[in-house]
């Protein structure tokens, strides 16, 4: 398996570095800067929370944890993050986005100090709820900063190319998550988020403008209701799609390892592998399909990618053998790839046209996080009253319903690009 990502990692590279030299918008050279710093400082911190996040359940099992503690300790991230989203994305419209920023990679380096240092169940529970808040402070902030940055036309190309450092992150971090415990402690990859997380804290200090020169364009309108914003027929479309899909993460990272161990007895190595490869998939093709989506019908690709992920969702439940496994995942994984670039290019669209960049995003970034909660709860469900395997046909249902909201809800006179 390790050849075969060595196999295909040269080719996706080589594919990488032409699409950016040859896309069709580039990023202004004087925002060039700002974009890069946000990549890698989103890279280096996400990195190094996916380092983290999977050993939590094993730490807190060792401080006496039972279930219900555990998800709670998942929960509370979750539950400070939806409620503070929407509230950081507004201020960062009006505040400007660096201060957010900032605050909160601070949040996270210190977090990372207090993990270690934590002795019982209650701690962690608290210490993920301002874990939460500090990412309601980045995430939809970088991505309305890099919206704004963007140039008309170039939308899907953009937030594909700036997706690339979730994604990477994404799969990388739980990879040397194991690595860092097994070679040392638990306590080592903890201090190695801390310093992931502050070299992405130093980046964005010293390379992002300061607060009162950075690209904030809609702090000199005023401000969107948000019921204007809520009630906005292409926004709503793309949210719930979002969070359709979302919730079909939700459920492949909460029951796949659990299906792929008790039904199928596969070792560790391949579920981590199993898990990584549909994120890893998704990943490789948002460069690509981000280049692609500023050149045909966003819609269309969208619709295309949501029936893909509602297949892969549907192959789980059919799946008889790791083949099988494996392909639902792959197709799964394209079906994100095809489709989430648009989504987020759509969200950039709206977001100019509103003038409300941090609003529009977090509303969308909200979805997702609703999505990862509820879509796990609603298999969990599914799985207690009837049996694990139909987890996966609940998450086939909620893509089905959010592709066909998105087709019902946006035509191609939806969105109009006022940069243009």
């Amino acid at each position: 398996m390790a050849d075969f990502f060595f196999s295909v990692k040269a080719p996706l590279t080589q594919l990488a570095v032409k699409l950016f030299k040859n896309g069709r918008h580039i990023i202004p050279t004087d925002q060039k800067s700002i974009f890069i710093t946000l990549f890698f400082a989103i890279f280096s911190t996400v990195t190094g929370v996916g380092i983290v996040v999977p050993l939590l359940p094993v730490y807190a099992n060792d401080l006496g944890a039972t279930g219900v503690y555990v998800g709670l300790i998942f929960g509370s991230f979750s539950l400070s993050r939806t409620f503070l989203m929407p509230l950081f994305g507004r201020l960062s419209d009006q505040k400007g986005r660096k201060p957010f920023i900032v605050t909160g990679l601070l949040v996270y380096t210190l977090i990372s100090i207090a993990f270690i240092f934590s002795k019982n169940v209650e701690t962690l529970i608290l210490l993920r709820f301002i874990q939460g808040a500090g990412s309601a402070m980045i995430m939809p902030v970088v991505q309305a900063y890099v919206g704004e940055i963007t140039p008309a036309g170039s939308e899907g190309y953009s937030m594909g190319l700036f997706n690339l450092s979730m994604f990477l992150s994404l799969s990388l971090g739980p990879l040397m998550g194991g690595g860092i415990k097994d070679l040392w402690s638990l306590d080592a990859a903890f201090i190695c988020m801390g310093l992931l997380s502050c070299i992405g804290l130093f980046l964005c200090v010293v390379f992002l403008p300061a607060a009162g020169d950075e690209t904030v364009k809609n702090s000199k309108h005023q401000v969107t209701p948000w019921m204007h914003l809520l009630t906005d027929k292409g926004i709503i479309s793309i949210s719930v799609f979002r969070y359709a899909y979302t919730s079909c993460i939700g459920v492949i990272w909460c029951f796949l390892p659990l299906y792929a161990d008790t039904v199928f007895g596969l070792s560790g190595s391949l579920i981590g592998v199993l898990v990584m490869l549909g994120v890893f998939v998704s990943g490789a093709l948002n460069l690509p399909m981000g280049v692609v989506a500023d050149r045909v019908n966003k819609r269309m690709m969208v619709i295309l990618g949501g029936m893909m992920s509602t297949t892969g969702m549907m192959l789980l439940f059919r799946a008889s053998t790791f083949s099988d496994l494996v392909v639902a995942v792959v197709v799964f994984g394209i079906g994100g790839g095809i489709s989430m670039p648009s989504i987020m290019a759509y969200g950039v669209i709206k977001g100019d046209e509103k003038k409300a960049m941090g609003s529009v995003i977090s509303i969308m970034t909200v979805a997702h996080s609703l999505g990862m909660l509820t879509g796990s709860m609603a298999a969990g469900l599914a799985m207690d009253f009837f049996s694990l395997r139909w987890a996966f046909p609940c998450g086939m249902l909620i893509m089905a319903f959010g592709t066909l909201f998105f087709w019902i809800g946006v035509d191609n006179h939806t969105f109009v690009n006022k940069k243009q």
